[in-house]
């Protein structure tokens, strides 16, 4: 008997996620991959040996379940952001995704909506859709960039429940001031939501969303490992917020969601946090010769804090992307008309990028 093959659209599936379409960035075996914004180096050796060495000693109680409040991460989170946290005022899950995941279980759901502006990060309309919340864009700059007066005027008049500030923002790497997250807040009634996956490309002397979250209850601020600790295997993202912010998000958190193994590990890398972001200043000048080199070739890159550079003026994009897959290179088509977007990788994989771009120029 044939099997008859369904679509999940086929299934009895809630009618508010028919027709949405899960988040699935190109993955392909080329030598240059250069599409996700991974941290390309590896971990360095003598931290390897150190997270290696703190497995190895979680395993001997793997049968027993981890700690459910994750104490010890907290703490290290707490001191590498400073600003007088304490770990009461951290919370950690799954890759910043489930964290944002979690505040909008908590925060958001039917009969409320989440608010950001676009173009930004593309899983927010995702996780807030995917949790029964309504999703509302706002609106940039040409440049990508977001004033204080027009950014509280537009939440102002959507009046959400959750606030989506990615900063720098993703796709465009654009950074974003804190006055513009102070106007937000007092614009809004709801959750402000700071998502800082790559304040760490950020010039140092760049003040963190960190700095503001005394006296708001309402703010928080989100933070990854995968970027910056090139951690993106592991899945590890925290936040900072009130320690009540972090009591209502215990109300939808699995049990025991953060493995003995997750907490070993990045615990043990957060000991090396110096040696890791080491790393930065080689993306961020990798990144800042990715501009140049671009501008020079013709294109428009943008402003970037982050480890990736949007660029414009490309004709056809989808050409462009196909004949550097053909190259060997992976980069990203974000749906921005004549733009692409490619993440600063080792000295070696930007000048594969460089290199095959500008071969598809000359035979332009």
């Amino acid at each position: 008997m044939g099997r008859v093959s369904l679509s999940f659209e086929d299934l009895p599936i809630r009618d508010d996620l028919r027709g949405m379409i899960p988040y699935g960035a190109p993955q392909a075996p080329l030598p240059v991959a250069l599409n996700v914004n991974e941290n390309t180096h590896p971990v360095p050796d003598e931290v390897a040996g150190d997270i290696l060495d703190a497995i190895a000693r979680a395993l001997r109680d793997i049968n027993r379940y981890p700690d459910r409040e994750f104490t010890a991460l907290r703490e290290s989170f707490a001191g590498y952001l400073g600003e007088g946290l304490q770990r009461e005022q951290i919370w950690a899950a799954n890759g910043s995704n489930e964290v944002l995941q979690h505040i909008l279980q908590a925060f958001g759901g039917p009969g409320r909506t989440a608010f950001g502006f676009a173009p930004t990060y593309s899983m927010y309309p995702l996780l807030t859709r995917a949790t029964g919340a309504a999703w509302v864009a706002g609106t940039r700059e040409p440049d990508h960039s977001l004033s204080a007066e027009s950014a509280a005027a537009q939440v102002a008049e959507a009046d959400p429940d959750v606030i989506f500030l990615c900063a720098p923002n993703n796709p465009t790497g654009t950074p974003l001031p804190l006055e513009v997250v102070t106007a937000v807040y007092e614009a809004s009634r709801g959750i402000v939501i700071v998502d800082e996956a790559y304040q760490e490309f950020a010039p140092r002397d760049s003040p963190s969303a960190v700095t503001l979250l005394p006296g708001r209850e309402r703010l928080v601020v989100s933070r990854t490992m995968s970027k910056a600790f090139a951690f993106a295997g592991a899945r590890v993202g925290y936040l900072a917020a009130d320690p009540a912010f972090i009591d209502a998000l215990r109300l939808v958190r699995l049990p025991y969601h953060l493995s003995a193994l997750t907490q070993a590990a990045a615990t043990a890398a957060l000991a090396h946090a110096s040696t890791m972001l080491r790393m930065v200043d080689d993306i961020v000048g990798q990144r800042d010769r990715i501009s140049a080199t671009l501008e020079a070739l013709g294109y428009r890159p943008y402003e970037s804090w982050s480890n990736f550079v949007l660029f414009g003026g490309v004709e056809d994009p989808s050409e462009t992307w196909r004949r550097l897959y053909s190259r060997g290179v992976l980069i990203r088509d974000v749906g921005i008309p004549h733009h692409l977007r490619v993440t600063a990788g080792t000295e070696a994989e930007t000048t594969a990028f460089l290199d095959a771009l500008a071969s598809i120029d000359s035979e332009a």
